[in-house]
């Protein structure tokens, strides 16, 4: 028989803490606090799962590493059952310690992070995970089901008669031509999952592929559209909600998103209806058996990334913080990119499928997933370990437009995600 229980902890950073590794402004308000939200799966016969969804823009690299290392400490499994995502709303931390250590080398403090409170949460996160297994409860059932989400994710990336990138809608577009193009490639089901006990709900997770911002560069912290509207579905149904962000590294709202209008609640609402939909179609089915696949992937750099040209632009006084810090993430990963990143699935059934992947990661990826088990119900999970930046496809570096830019590996990575995913979902 498989337990289950659930933790929560806060993750809110302080007044004046860099958010998004310093690429946007400090935080100078809390609109809404963050959360730390794990789900600890316990199987008769094999070792605890652990799965943690963070209120947090990013984590990459060591500090990923860290995270799943405590994690696991505190309720006694190992670190490759342990997955770690965040949810990527902007006005949020980003923590990198090994990045920030190289820019305080350089005299460049407080850019990443700021102080000891990185580590001081992720420290009570796991004391809280800890603590959990003091309450965990049979799990005898599981439920899944899925609602189409109305008018937010459309495909950054609007793409010319000449196969190149003619335009790019960002979290806000207020160029009408690009907002007025097609959708483009998304995902447009929201995926939720339920543990129950008999009647009783237990936890319940959610999946949708959408770069989770209305608005940035506030300095105004919040989990955003869908961290409130998942806030709400706890609030009336008294049960722990998690939501995991999909594939979004190249979906945004920017269609539906001019910046004229805050758009924040209008996208709660609509991400809160596709909630309870899902939810009320939900089928259920006895839970008999939990597997946990794992393929640890090295993703090769970009190749155009220097150890001695990172390094002058993080000298250099000529450019500011964001540089500074994009070259600092850069390095760090190129400096650990022989340490492997997992990527991990957790069957249910075997007919239920949840696919952990890492980085700000292309839509195509959880659509691969799909199609690789048509046989399956398959959500999937991407903003893991960050460390890589975006995950493109290979033909995207020719193609042009932004994510290219802010990727740290190689479009060499794409076959062997692809290959990771494949066998995670198809397993022995």
């Amino acid at each position: 028989m498989l337990q289950l229980a659930t933790f929560q902890s806060d993750v809110t950073p302080p007044l004046g803490h860099p958010l998004c590794a310093g690429w946007y402004p400090p935080a100078k308000g809390i609109a809404d606090s963050l959360s730390a939200l794990g789900l600890i799966l316990v199987p008769d016969d094999q070792l605890p799962t652990v799965l943690c969804a963070l209120d947090w823009a990013e984590l990459s690299n060591g500090d990923y590493d860290r995270w799943r290392g405590e994690l696991a400490g505190a309720v006694g499994t190992e670190a490759e059952r342990v997955a770690v995502h965040c949810i990527h709303a902007h006005d949020t931390p980003w923590p990198d310690r090994d990045a920030q250590d190289i820019l305080d080398a350089h005299g460049r403090p407080n850019i990443i992070m700021a102080g000891d409170w990185a580590e001081k949460v992720r420290a009570e996160a796991a004391q809280a995970a800890g603590a959990a297994l003091t309450k965990l409860q049979p799990c005898t059932d599981i439920a899944v089901g899925q609602a189409r989400v109305e008018k937010i994710a459309s495909n950054r990336r609007v793409m010319g008669p000449d196969g190149k990138v003619a335009g790019v809608r960002w979290t806000q577009c207020r160029d009408p031509q690009v907002r007025d193009a097609p959708e483009g490639i998304i995902d447009p089901m929201l995926k939720t999952i339920g543990f129950y006990q008999g009647e009783t709900a237990l936890a319940l997770l959610h999946y949708y592929a959408v770069h989770p911002t209305s608005e940035d560069g506030t300095g105004l912290v919040t989990p955003e559209f869908i961290g409130l509207a998942r806030n709400r579905r706890r609030e009336e149904s008294g049960v722990p909600h998690l939501y995991f962000t999909g594939c979004a590294g190249n979906v945004t709202a920017g269609k539906y998103n001019d910046g004229i209008a805050d758009n924040r609640e209008l996208f709660t609402e609509r991400i809160h209806r596709a909630m309870l939909e899902a939810e009320q179609g939900s089928a259920r089915q006895s839970l008999e058996r939990v597997r946990w696949a794992v393929e640890p992937v090295r993703l090769p750099p970009r190749e155009d990334l220097v150890e001695e040209n990172l390094l002058a632009q993080i000298a250099s006084s000529a450019t500011g913080a964001k540089v500074h810090s994009k070259a600092a993430l850069m390095l760090t990963y190129l400096r650990r990119s022989e340490r492997p990143i997992p990527i991990t699935c957790l069957h249910l059934n075997d007919r239920v499928a949840v696919v952990h992947l890492p980085g700000e990661i292309f839509i195509e990826y959880q659509l691969h997933a799909q199609e690789s088990r048509p046989d399956a119900f398959v959500a999937v999970a991407g903003y893991g370990d960050l460390g890589t930046g975006y995950i493109t496809l290979a033909s995207s570096f020719a193609e042009g437009g932004y994510e290219p830019v802010d990727a740290f590996v190689s479009g060499r990575s794409e076959k062997i995600v692809r290959a990771a995913i494949e066998k995670v979902l198809r397993g022995p």
